[in-house]
């Protein structure tokens, strides 16, 4: 299994209740573990989605994995902790929610929908680049974007981060734009635009995959069900 997929072995018993970090490697050390039928031999093993894990010839599971769909407000930051005691997504989560992990960050100014999980598979699927999941972004800008400059877009832009790329990009009436992203370079949208001397005003991500915003306001959230969750991972045709 290559190393994007999966999760550590000792991380999958820990989850599965079956005591401390410590006490699982003792199972597989002591040849109690089988994947697939296969005796586990190594901490360093993965566990892959659909995987067979057993021990002591039981099948044994991870807890339920829990997925929110929120709505980000503008002025928080995705991080746990802050060292200027600014505010976080954390600090609007009730908290039993806040030991999820969100996916794919959007910066203080921006908004819209943010993903939180304790599904490691999840996150890899939606982050890792052979996936290519899309997100789209709505962009008010300052001034009207121009057909040349569309085009330089989706060719590509350097910015400190690296070559900037947009799948598509459409005029959306006045000064609006869609932005549609499988890349998740750090601040992309904003560097690719100051790049040409636009001033993003306001910027919303309204898509992930196939999944768009239901009905939710500023620090709103709804969990999602397989349904949803099926959305995340694929592409519109």
């Amino acid at each position: 299994m290559s190393e994007p997929d999966g999760i550590r072995i000792n991380k999958f018993l820990a989850s599965c209740g079956l005591g401390s970090r410590r006490k699982v490697e003792s199972l597989i050390e002591e040849r109690r573990v089988t994947i697939n039928g296969n005796v586990v031999t190594g901490l360093g093993t993965r566990v892959g989605p659909g995987d067979s894990v057993k021990v002591d010839g039981k099948r044994v599971r991870g807890a339920e994995e829990v997925t929110l769909l929120f709505y980000k407000p503008k002025g928080f930051l995705c991080t746990r902790e802050d060292t200027h005691d600014r505010r976080t997504i954390y600090d609007i989560l009730p908290p039993k929610y806040r030991h999820l992990n969100y996916v794919g960050r959007l910066d203080k100014e921006s908004e819209g929908l943010l993903l939180l999980t304790s599904d490691g598979f999840l996150a890899q699927t939606l982050t890792h680049p052979s996936h290519r999941i899309e997100k789209e972004y709505h962009v008010l800008l300052d001034k009207h974007l121009e057909r040349e400059t569309i085009e330089k877009f989706i060719e590509g832009v350097h910015t400190p981060e690296g070559v900037a790329r947009a799948e598509r990009v459409e005029n959306l009436g006045g000064c609006w734009v869609s932005v549609v992203l499988q890349q998740g370079l750090k601040r992309q949208i904003r560097l690719m635009c100051a790049k040409f001397d636009h001033k993003v005003k306001r910027l919303v991500r309204v898509r992930i995959g196939q999944l768009v915003a239901p009905a939710l306001k500023a620090g709103e959230f709804v969990e999602l069900g397989a349904d949803g969750l099926e959305l995340l991972s694929k592409n519109p045709r």
